[in-house]
Parts: C-alpha cells; sequence; structure tokens
C-alpha cells in the first residue's frame, strides 16, 4: 500500500470503516434489520439448546407461577411490621394475603427439592428443575433444587423494565431470551411434565397455551398438575365451559388439581408408569 496515494488512502479508510465491509456477524446493525428477524430467531433458539446438549438434559419439568409470591419469613416479617408500626386497612389486609400465599412459596421450595433428589441423584441431569428464572415461584422451585444441590434452568426474557435472574439457578443454565415464542418451544420441548401455581397473566398463558396445544394434539400429551384447590375453584369454573359447551368433558382427563408438591410429584411418576414410560 506505500504507493497509494494520500487521497487513496483516505479513500481506503472510507470504504474499511463502511458497514457494508463489516463481516455480517460482527455487524449488530445488519443483525437487527427487519429482515434478519429469522436468523434472530434460529440465534435465540439455538444458543440455549447447545448449552442444555452440554450439561446432558434429556427432561425438564417446567414449574410456573407469579413472580410476586414472597418466601414466608418475608411476608411475614411485613406483616409484622405494620402491626408494629399500627397501619391497618389496604395496605395490612394485601401483606396479610400475600403472607397466606407463601405457602405456595415454600410448597415450589419443596418441589424444586423432589425433583432434585430424583432420579440416580442430585447431579443426574436427565430431568431438571425449568422455571422462568425470575422471582416468586419461579426463584423458590430453583431454590429448592440448589438446596439439595442439583443442577436447575431459568430462561428469562428480555423486558423493557429489566428481569433479573434469581440467585438460584445454575448460572451456566441461566438463559435470557429475546422472543417469547423461543422461550416457550424450550419450555415444551423437554418437558416431561408441568406444574402450574397460582400466578397472573403470564401463569394463565402458559397454562392455557400448554392445554390448548394437548387438546388439539399439537403436541405430545404431559401430566399437568396444578396446585392449590381452593384458590384455582375460585378463579376457574370449569364445568361452566362444559355446561356452555365450550369443552369437552374428557378435556378434563388433561390436568389435574392438587394441593401440595408431594402430590404434583407423586402425579407425575404414576402418570409415567401408567403410560408405560417411566421416567426412572
Amino acid at each position: 500500500m506505500f504507493y497509494y496515494t494520500k487521497e487513496e488512502l483516505e479513500l481506503l479508510k472510507k470504504i474499511e470503516n463502511s458497514p457494508t465491509y463489516k463481516l455480517a456477524e460482527d455487524d449488530k446493525d445488519f443483525l437487527k434489520e427487519y429482515e434478519t428477524r429469522g436468523v434472530r430467531l434460529e440465534l435465540d433458539y439455538l444458543k440455549a439448546e447447545l448449552a442444555m446438549k452440554k450439561f446432558g438434559i434429556e427432561h425438564t419439568i417446567a414449574i410456573f407461577g407469579s413472580a410476586r409470591t414472597l418466601p414466608q419469613d418475608v411476608a411475614k416479617a411485613r406483616v409484622d411490621e405494620l402491626i408494629k408500626k399500627g397501619v391497618n386497612g389496604q395496605e395490612l389486609k394485601k401483606a396479610t394475603k400475600a403472607l397466606d400465599n407463601s405457602f405456595y412459596y415454600e410448597d415450589a421450595r419443596e418441589l424444586g427439592r423432589l425433583i432434585g433428589k430424583s432420579g440416580k441423584g442430585v447431579k443426574d441431569n436427565r430431568v431438571m428443575v425449568m422455571t422462568g428464572g425470575g422471582p416468586g415461584i419461579m426463584e423458590a422451585a430453583n431454590r429448592g433444587a440448589y438446596e439439595v444441590g442439583a443442577n436447575s434452568i431459568g430462561l428469562n426474557i428480555k423486558l423493557p423494565h429489566e428481569q433479573h435472574p434469581n440467585p438460584y439457578i445454575t448460572p451456566e443454565l441461566c438463559l435470557q431470551f429475546h422472543y417469547f415464542a423461543i422461550r416457550k418451544f424450550h419450555f415444551f420441548q423437554r418437558a416431561k411434565a408441568m406444574v402450574v401455581y397460582p400466578g397472573g397473566f403470564g401463569t394463565m398463558d402458559e397454562l392455557f397455551e400448554l392445554l390448548t396445544l394437548m387438546q388439539t394434539d399439537s403436541m405430545k400429551q404431559i401430566p399437568v398438575a396444578i396446585v392449590g384447590k381452593q384458590w384455582w375453584n375460585n378463579l376457574l369454573n370449569i364445568e361452566f365451559l362444559i355446561e356452555e359447551g365450550m369443552i369437552s368433558p374428557e378435556d378434563l382427563n388433561i390436568f389435574k388439581v392438587v394441593n401440595s408438591a408431594h402430590e404434583a410429584w407423586d402425579y407425575i411418576i404414576n402418570w409415567h408408569k401408567e403410560k408405560g414410560k417411566p421416567l426412572f
């Protein structure tokens, strides 16, 4: 290049600095184009897929529930603090309700322990806890697995208000997605069961999407355990849907409402045994 003039060197510099001269894989602006969305979808899927293959994960138990559910000690401390300050009304009522619902945090924590200790021991990665990676019920399930020394997965999602992962996920299995659709695909791809605790719109979305997929034979049948009979009976009137002809009576067979982690785990184990394909 020693024979180029100063003007020619300036022209070369402009070429080398042009975005079109970058390798496609190094051009972040290009990768964010509308037309490259298919590539981004594939990468969103592939990164998580390779991470799970590396750990030898064959099956997962997907656990869903509210991100707002508090640990029992935290919920009790809030109630005690409000009472001590003489606070009444809606604030105390809300805190008391959170304390009541903290049962589900502790129960999901126990479920994490049960799954974590299953199989050949805590380092057996064939069946593993998988959650949405955030706080509340998700944290509880990851925490239970962590407490017995087992690995667990957290599928976080990039949101406008940053969602931070809970601290109990195995670091190499704490994954972050851009697309909800790809995240959902991973929730169900290896799932051998789904356990659903009380929650809000996000929990309902995951539950009813899975029920719809199984109702329409669009995915393999897996056991679905819904924890908290009284809570779900207050929320859903499934019998009304049958009476109105919106679903068939046999659709009730694709899920079971239970009251505890132990009931849910027994149901899952027995379901697979009855199908002639035991989990372990």
